[in-house]
C-alpha cells in the first residue's frame, strides 16, 4: 500500500457537541477547539442555530485561522432539512485536510440524526463518529416539558462525557441534584444507562491538559431509549428581532421583565449583540 493510499483511508473523526438551549455549548467549543489546534490539528467547526440568525457562528468567528475553519449550516429547523444540509457540508469539507470536525447543532436536536448522516454513503467513506459531549448547566432547569426532557435524554444517552457548565456558580449539592436529575431522565425514557464517572464537574477555566486528553478520548455510547415523536417547531418557537433601537440598559430591563412575566411563556434564553456607544 502506498503512502498516498494510507492518507486516503485515514478517517476524519467528527465530534458532536450537544446540550440544551443556553447550556454553554459555544463557550465549550471555543475552549475545546483551541486545545485541538494547540495540539497541531486542523479543525473544522460546523455551526447550526435554531434561531433565524446564527449568533453562535459570530461568537466563534475569531477562531477562524489557517488551522481552524468555522462553517455554518443555514436554517434546517426541520430534521430532514438539517440532515441534508449537514451531509452536503461534510461532503464539501472532506478534501480540505481536516483531522477533526466539531459540530454544534441546535439545542433542539435528536442525536439519532447525527448517526443517520455519518453512516450514509458517501459520508461514511471519509468520516466516523469521534466524541459526543453533552453540555449541561450545573443547576439544571427543573421545569421542563416532556419534549424537552426527551431531547435531553437523547443527548445524554449517547454522550461519552457530560460536561457541567457554570459549576463555579453552583453548590456541591446543586451539582449532585443535577446528576441525579439526569439519571432520572434516563429512567423516565427507559434507558438502562446510569451516569457516574462520565460527568465532568469542574470550572472550565481550571481544565488541565490531562482533562482535555480525557475529553478528546471519551468517545460515545450506544444506549437505547424510548422514542418520542413530535414536531420540534410545535414544541419550541424562535423569535428574531433585527436592528433593535434600544440601549444596552433598556435591553437588560426588557429581558428581566420578559423572564418575570408568565404571559410571555417559558423562555429558555435570549441572546444576541447590541452596539454600545464605546464600540
Amino acid at each position: 500500500m502506498t503512502k498516498r493510499n494510507k492518507e486516503v483511508l485515514t478517517m476524519i473523526k467528527v465530534d458532536l457537541i450537544t446540550g440544551f438551549l443556553g447550556s454553554g455549548k459555544t463557550t465549550f467549543i471555543r475552549k475545546y477547539a483551541s486545545y485541538l489546534v494547540e495540539q497541531g490539528m486542523k479543525v473544522g467547526i460546523i455551526e447550526n442555530d435554531f434561531g433565524a440568525i446564527n449568533v453562535d457562528m459570530v461568537m466563534l468567528s475569531d477562531l477562524d485561522s489557517e488551522r481552524c475553519d468555522v462553517e455554518q449550516i443555514v436554517g434546517g429547523n426541520v430534521e430532514t432539512d438539517w440532515k441534508r444540509r449537514f451531509k452536503a457540508k461534510l461532503i464539501a469539507m472532506a478534501m480540505q485536510g481536516f483531522q477533526r470536525v466539531v459540530v454544534e447543532p441546535s439545542g433542539i436536536y435528536d442525536v439519532d440524526a447525527f448517526f443517520d448522516v455519518l453512516y450514509e454513503e458517501p459520508v461514511s467513506n471519509w468520516y466516523e463518529p469521534g466524541n459526543i459531549f453533552t453540555i449541561t448547566d450545573a443547576r439544571m432547569e427543573k421545569n421542563l416539558s416532556r419534549q424537552a426532557r426527551y431531547l435531553m435524554t437523547s443527548q445524554i444517552a449517547n454522550a461519552g462525557a457530560i460536561v457541567l457548565s457554570k459549576t463555579q456558580d453552583a453548590t456541591p449539592q446543586e451539582i449532585q441534584e443535577t446528576i441525579k436529575g439526569l439519571n432520572q431522565l434516563l429512567e423516565e425514557f427507559h434507558c438502562n444507562r446510569k451516569l457516574t464517572e462520565e460527568v465532568f464537574a469542574k470550572p472550565w477555566d481550571e481544565l488541565t491538559g490531562e482533562d482535555y486528553e480525557k475529553l478528546v478520548s471519551c468517545g460515545w455510547h450506544s444506549a437505547d431509549h424510548e422514542k418520542l415523536w413530535f414536531d420540534q417547531n410545535d414544541a419550541f418557537t424562535s423569535l428574531f428581532f433585527m436592528d433593535v433601537q434600544l440601549s444596552a440598559q433598556a435591553i437588560q430591563g426588557t429581558v428581566e421583565k420578559l423572564f418575570a412575566d408568565e404571559k410571555c411563556g417559558h423562555i429558555f434564553r435570549i441572546k444576541g449583540f447590541v452596539h454600545q456607544e464605546d464600540g
